[in-house]
C-alpha cells in the first residue's frame, strides 16, 4: 500500500450526507459579476456621472459586500447542518441506503446546465437521505463552456471554506479602499479610470477565489496581475512609476511559466481534467504519477514565489509602492500577493504529497517560506520610505503563510491571511493618511511628531503595528502562534504535528523579533520626535480616518474567532462556542481535502514567542525611544539615528548595513548581470547577426533580382516578346498588302474569283461526302 493511501486513512474523514443548499450559495456568481458589471459602467459612463464613477463602484463592491457577509452566515449554517459517521443523518442514510454508505464518503451539490444533481465527490456515494439528509461542505456550480479535442470545458463556482471567507476578506478591503481613495484621489486627472480598474481588480479576485476549475483560475490570475499593472502605474509619466508597472508585470511572468506548467502537468496526469476537486482527489487518491505531482508542486511554486513575493522573486514588491498608498493596501493585503498563497491552499494535495509534508523535518515549501520571513524582515530595517517598510513586512508575513503551508499547518495559514489582511491594510491606509498630509512618504526627512497632528491615525496605526507585531491578544497573535505551533519544532506539539519542522519554528522565532523591532522604529520615526517636515500638518478627513478605525477594530478581535482549546468555554463541535470555530468553518472536510494533522496548543510555545517578540521592540526602544531621542534633546536637532552608532563604527557592521541597503544585490544581478547580457552582449549579437546574416541576405536577394530582371528585359522582353510582336505587325502588313492588289474594282474579274472559290468547295464537299 502507498503512502498516499496510508496518509489518508490514517484519519477518517467525516461523513456527509447531501441535502437542500441555500440559493445564495447556489449564486454566489452574483458576487465577482457586481463589480465587473461596475467596472463596463464606470468605463462607459464614468466621465458623465456627478462623481465621476466612484459612486458606481462604491455601489457595486457595497452590493458585493453584503452578499459576501450573508454567504458567510449561510455558510456557518451549512457547515454546521452535516452529520458525522455517528450522527443521525449518516444512521439514516446508511439505513435507508446499505451498501451505498461509506464512512468515507462525501458528496456535494452540484448544478450543471441549470439543473441540480447530486455528484460523487469519493469513491463512495452518500445520497440524499430523506429527512435524515445533511448539507454537504462543498457547493459545486458549473456549465458547459466550450468542447474542443474531445475536453469538455466548463465554467463554474466551488463554494468552500478558503472561497467563502476569502469572499468577505476581498470585498471587505475592497469597500474601505474605495471610500478611502475618495478623498485620496481626489482631483486626480484619471478619477474615473482608477475606479474602472478598482472594481475590475476585485471582480477578477473574487472569481479567482471561486474558480472551479483551474482555467479559470488562470484566466483571474492574469486578469489580476493586468489590473495591478495599470494602477501601480496609475501615474505613468513619472518614469519611476512606470518603470516599476514593468518590473511588477515582469517578474511576476517568470513566475506564470511556472504556473502554466504545473497547470499542463496536473491536465494531464489528472486525466485530461482541468477540474479541481478531481485533480484533488486524483492525488489524494494515488492516482497520479508521484514524480509528476511533484513537478507540478515545483512548477506551481515558481509561481507563488513571484505573485506571492517569496524570496528570491519578491524585488517587484517594494517597488509597486509607486502606485497610489490605496492600491497598495488593496494589492499587499487581500488580493494579488495572497494569489499564490490561496492556490496553495485550493490544490493542497498537490503540495502536500509533492514535496512530502507529512512525516518531514525540511522540504523546498517550508524552506522557502521561512527565509522570506527573515530575509524580508532585516530589509524593513534600512527603509526611508514607509510604504517600503511595511512592503518588506508583507513580505516577511507572506513568508509565514507560505511556511505554515509547508508544515502542514494549513488553517494557520489561511487565519493568518485573514488577519494579516486587516491590520496590515490598516497600516498601509495610516502611512497614506499621514503622508497625505505631510506630501511625503520620507520618515527621516519629512515626518516626525505626527502623533500630535493625526490623533486618529497615530492611535489605529498603533494598534495594527501592535497586531502585526503578535502581541497579546491582538489577532496577530493567535494567527502567528498557531504557525508555531503548527511546526512541531523542538517538541511542541510534535504528538500532532505534520512533521517536525526545527528549523522552521526557529526562523518563525526570529521573524516575530524582527517584525516588533522594525515597527518600533517606523513609529519612531513617524510619530516622535520633533517634526522634520514643512508647513502644518493635520488629521485627514473621515473618509480616510472611518475605515482607518474599522480596520483597527478588526485587527484588535478577529484573532477571537479560532482561539485554541482550552482558552475560554465552549468548543468547536457547539455552535455557541468559541473555540477553533475558524477552523470548524473555513478549512474543507472532504475527500478532496488531505488528512491533515492539528497540533496541540502549546502555552509555553506562546510565552516564548511573546518573549521573543518582545526582544525586537525593547532593543529598538532602548535606541530610538531613549538613546536618539536624549541626543536629539541635547544637540537642539531632531535625529533619527546615531550619527557615532555601530555602523559607523563598525566594519563588519558597516557591510551588512551595505548588504541590506542594496537589497542583497538581487536588483544589481536581475538589471546589471542578466538583463544587462540581454541588452548588452546578445543585443550586440543579434545586432551583428540582423547586419552581417539577415541583411546581406536580404541584400543578396535584392541584388539578384536586380540582374535577373535586367536579363529578362533585355533578352526576354526586348528580345523575343517584342520581337514576336514586331514580326507579326510586319507579316499582317506585308499580307495586307498583297491582298490589296486583288481589290481591282473590275466585277468580272470578282466574279471570276467567285466561281473558282464555289467549284473548289463543290470539290471538297464531292469528295469528302
Amino acid at each position: 500500500m502507498s503512502l498516499l493511501t496510508l496518509a489518508v486513512e490514517a484519519v477518517p474523514k467525516e461523513s456527509f450526507a447531501t441535502g437542500d443548499v441555500s440559493w445564495l450559495l447556489n449564486n454566489v456568481w452574483l458576487i465577482p459579476t457586481l463589480p465587473a458589471l461596475s467596472f463596463l459602467g464606470i468605463l462607459f459612463f464614468g466621465k458623465r456621472m456627478p462623481k465621476g464613477g466612484a459612486e458606481l463602484g462604491i455601489a457595486a463592491v457595497g452590493a458585493a459586500f453584503l452578499l459576501a457577509i450573508l454567504s458567510n452566515v449561510a455558510w456557518m449554517d451549512h457547515r454546521d447542518n452535516y452529520s458525522g459517521p455517528t450522527d443521525a443523518g449518516a444512521a439514516h442514510a446508511e439505513d435507508d441506503h446499505g451498501d451505498e454508505h461509506s464512512e468515507d464518503a462525501l458528496g456535494a451539490s452540484v448544478v450543471i446546465d441549470g439543473q441540480s444533481e447530486q455528484v460523487e465527490l469519493t469513491s463512495s456515494f452518500v445520497e440524499e437521505g430523506g429527512e435524515g439528509g445533511h448539507a454537504a461542505v462543498a457547493v459545486l456550480n458549473e456549465r458547459d463552456w466550450f468542447r474542443n479535442g474531445g475536453v469538455d470545458f466548463k465554467v463554474g463556482t466551488l463554494l468552500d471554506g478558503p472561497s467563502v471567507i476569502m469572499l468577505f476578506v476581498v470585498t471587505t478591503i475592497s469597500l474601505l479602499v474605495h471610500i478611502y481613495s475618495t478623498d485620496y484621489v481626489a482631483g486626480d486627472r484619471r478619477y474615473t479610470h482608477y475606479f474602472a480598474f478598482l472594481s475590475l481588480f476585485t471582480a477578477s479576485m473574487l472569481g479567482y477565489v471561486l474558480s472551479s476549475n483551474i482555467l479559470q483560475m488562470i484566466v483571474a490570475w492574469e486578469l489580476v496581475g493586468l489590473c495591478s499593472f495599470a494602477l501601480i502605474g496609475h501615474w505613468w509619466e513619472e518614469k519611476p512609476n512606470s518603470d516599476a508597472a514593468l518590473k511588477a508585470f515582469l517578474t511576476n511572468r517568470v513566475g506564470d511559466i511556472g504556473l502554466l506548467v504545473g497547470m499542463i502537468i496536473l491536465f494531464f496526469s489528472a486525466g485530461g481534467t482541468f477540474d479541481i476537486v478531481e485533480i484533488n482527489k486524483a492525488v489524494i487518491n494515488n492516482e497520479m504519477n508521484q514524480t509528476a505531482v511533484t513537478w507540478a508542486a515545483i512548477s506551481l511554486t515558481a509561481a507563488v514565489m513571484s505573485k506571492s513575493g517569496q524570496f528570491v522573486l519578491h524585488t517587484w514588491l517594494p517597488d509597486a509602492m509607486a502606485g497610489p498608498t490605496p492600491v497598495s493596501a488593496l494589492i499587499h493585503a487581500a488580493t494579488l500577493v495572497v494569489a499564490g498563497v490561496f492556490m496553495i491552499a485550493r490544490l493542497y494535495p498537490v503540495f502536500y504529497y509533492g514535496f512530502s509534508i507529512p512525516g518531514s523535518s525540511i522540504n523546498g515549501l517550508a524552506l522557502i517560506g521561512s527565509i522570506t520571513v527573515v530575509f524580508g524582515g532585516l530589509l524593513a530595517f534600512v527603509q526611508t520610505d514607509i510604504k517600503r517598510v511595511l512592503a518588506y513586512s508583507t513580505v516577511s508575513q507572506l513568508g509565514y503563510m507560505v511556511l505554515a503551508l509547508g508544515v502542514g499547518a494549513w488553517t494557520a495559514a489561511i487565519f493568518h491571511l485573514f488577519t494579516h489582511a486587516f491590520f496590515k491594510a490598516g497600516l498601509f491606509l495610516g502611512s497614506g493618511s499621514v503622508a497625505h498630509s505631510v506630501h511625503s512618504f520620507d520618515m527621516k526627512q519629512d515626518m516626525g511628531g505626527m502623533r500630535k497632528f493625526m490623533p486618529t491615525t497615530f492611535k489605529t496605526f498603533m494598534i495594527c503595528s501592535i497586531a502585526l507585531a503578535g502581541v497579546f491578544p491582538t489577532a496577530g497573535f493567535w494567527s502567528k502562534d498557531e504557525i508555531l505551533v503548527g511546526t512541531g519544532g523542538l517538541g511542541v506539539g510534535a504528538e500532532k504535528a505534520n512533521g517536525n519542522y526545527h528549523l522552521m519554528l526557529i526562523m518563525g522565532l526570529v521573524g516575530a523579533m524582527l517584525t516588533g523591532a522594525y515597527m518600533t522604529r517606523c513609529i519612531y520615526l513617524t510619530f516622535f520626535g520633533e517634526f522634520r517636515g514643512h508647513g502644518t500638518p493635520h488629521e485627514s478627513g473621515k473618509r480616510i480616518t472611518v475605515p482607518l478605525i474599522i480596520l483597527s477594530v478588526f485587527a484588535a478581535g478577529a484573532g477571537l474567532l479560532n482561539l485554541p482549546p482550552g482558552f475560554l468555554a465552549g468548543s468547536a463541535s457547539s455552535p455557541t462556542g468559541w473555540q477553533e470555530r475558524f477552523g470548524h468553518f473555513v478549512e474543507p472536510s472532504a475527500a478532496y481535502f488531505p488528512a491533515i494533522s492539528h497540533s496541540v496548543p502549546s502555552w509555553w510555545l506562546a510565552v516564548v514567542a511573546s518573549v521573543m517578540g518582545l526582544i525586537g521592540p525593547a532593543i529598538a526602544y532602548w535606541y530610538y525611544f531613549i538613546k536618539v531621542d536624549n541626543l536629539s534633546k541635547e544637540t537642539g536637532e531632531s535625529l533619527t539615528e546615531l550619527p557615532n552608532g555601530l555602523v559607523a563604527n563598525n566594519k563588519l557592521a558597516a557591510t551588512g548595513h551595505a548588504f541590506l541597503v542594496n537589497k542583497y544585490y538581487l536588483d544589481h544581478l536581475y538589471n546589471d548581470v542578466i538583463v544587462a547580457a540581454v541588452k548588452g552582449p546578445i543585443a550586440k549579437a543579434a545586432y551583428w547577426i540582423n547586419q552581417n546574416v539577415l541583411d546581406e541576405v536580404v541584400d543578396t536577394a535584392g541584388r539578384t533580382s536586380v540582374k535577373a530582371g535586367e536579363a529578362v528585359y533585355k533578352h526576354v522582353d526586348q528580345g523575343l516578346i517584342e520581337g514576336a510582336v514586331n514580326g507579326s505587325g510586319i507579316l499582317s502588313s506585308q499580307s495586307g498588302q498583297g491582298l490589296r492588289k486583288l481589290q481591282t474594282g473590275k466585277v468580272q474579274q470578282y466574279a471570276a474569283l467567285l466561281f473558282a472559290g464555289a467549284t473548289i468547295l463543290a470539290g471538297i464537299f464531292i469528295v469528302l461526302i
